[in-house]
């Protein structure tokens, strides 16, 4: 046996075991990672503002605690304004689902010529065995939900709690990094997190500005319809219809569809046709002015960034892939050489004069070509015809 296969053996092993052991590790840590990878974009996001306080003689921490206690004031009287419109409906649905399962019991009596009454529905129900499945199966459930709720509060404070020392510590998380690399990475290293927080900030900056034109728009709307909880439910639309992509009109617009509907079905049909001419106004019109100069890529672009970002981190790539495709677009156009484009008309989508014919000139002429030569030859000498004689 040569001496160096053992050693070679052990390295082999040893290297495999690192490896088990740190896709182990990244599989464990995964939950954590992405929590930091939020936190950071969440601290992008705040630091044009944590700055623009520490420029006029605040405190970094201040300034950093003030800005995350005005965002969690305003979630928390939005999630508290929601919580009670919410309730508000569900206890006027329950009071008054009496009267819905009367009139539905004489619509059928009436029909089917049934005779059925409304109690001995209700006996039925509750004797039923599915209600009984169905109590035991909540009542389980209740802990499970319990686990849930408790889990995301920790996410989120885990989430809070980075962003902030993301964010007032900025200036020694840069110190930090670049005290490792020489002076020509850190020029580049410090550009990248200069374009990372512009487009971040950018990004929210736009969606904010949209998504309080977007709920002015629906609140006047839902007033004029005479629909309920109208402020509340055009904070709803505004902010869902822009943080959460693609999809997120439409389902910030059920919400007051449904609300509408309890009022009269028809407001429910105006307010989705308001949603769906409004979500068109915004594609065309409003948004690319507001984002030309903060998150200009393509739609396109945009959307499969969405469906990457969903497919790699859920609900959390989908918020964070448009900020990200940004700043990898400024970074990339910023050190990548482009050159002027020539002046051909199919660079404007236009179709320029043809080099040569086409293959319908081309089977014409030859067709001429052949008519030419093969016409003499069928004159005799003298240019009379074969069957002609001389005089």
């Amino acid at each position: 046996m040569p001496r160096w296969l053992p050693r070679a053996m052990v390295l082999a092993f040893a290297l495999y075991a690192v490896f088990q052991l740190g896709n182990w590790a990244f599989h464990q840590l995964i939950g954590l990672l992405i929590n930091i990878l939020i936190a950071f974009f969440l601290a992008l996001a705040v630091e044009p503002a944590v700055s623009w306080m520490a420029a006029r003689g605040m405190r970094r921490g201040l300034a950093t605690g003030l800005v995350f206690l005005a965002v969690m004031v305003v979630a928390a009287g939005f999630v508290t304004l929601l919580g009670s419109m919410l309730a508000g409906q569900i206890v006027k649905m329950v009071e008054g689902f009496p009267d819905y399962l009367d009139s539905v019991i004489n619509w059928i009596n009436t029909h089917f010529h049934t005779d059925l009454r409304r109690v001995d529905i209700q006996e039925g129900v509750l004797r039923s065995d599915w209600l009984r499945n169905y109590v035991q199966n909540s009542a389980t459930g209740v802990l499970d939900v319990s686990a849930q709720v408790l889990g995301g509060l920790f996410q989120l404070l885990t989430v809070t709690l980075f962003s902030f020392y993301f964010a007032a510590d900025g200036p020694r998380l840069r110190r930090a990094l670049c005290s490792v690399l020489p002076p020509a990475r850190q020029a580049e290293v410090l550009r990248a997190w200069e374009i990372a927080v512009d487009k971040t900030g950018g990004y929210l900056y736009s969606r904010g500005l949209m998504a309080l034109i977007s709920g002015i728009a629906h609140y006047i709307l839902l007033e004029v319809l005479g629909v309920p909880y109208a402020p509340v439910l055009a904070v709803w639309v505004g902010l869902v219809s822009q943080f959460i992509p693609t999809i997120g009109t439409y389902l910030a617009g059920a919400l007051p569809m449904l609300i509408a509907f309890t009022v009269a079905p028809w407001y429910a049909l105006w307010v989705l046709i308001f949603v769906v001419v409004y979500q068109q106004f915004e594609n065309y019109v409003l948004q690319p002015k507001l984002t030309s100069k903060t998150v200009d890529i393509h739609p396109a672009v945009a959307f499969g960034s969405v469906i990457a970002g969903t497919a790699l981190l859920g609900a959390v790539g989908a918020l964070i892939a448009i900020p990200a495709v940004a700043t990898l677009q400024a970074f990339l156009g910023a050190y990548v050489k482009r050159y002027d484009v020539t002046d051909d008309p199919r660079v404007q989508g236009h179709r320029g004069p043809r080099s040569g014919p086409g293959l319908l000139g081309r089977a014409r002429e030859l067709w001429e070509r052949r008519s030419g030569a093969e016409g003499p030859e069928r004159q005799g000498p003298g240019g009379r015809g074969p069957g002609e004689g001389s005089s």
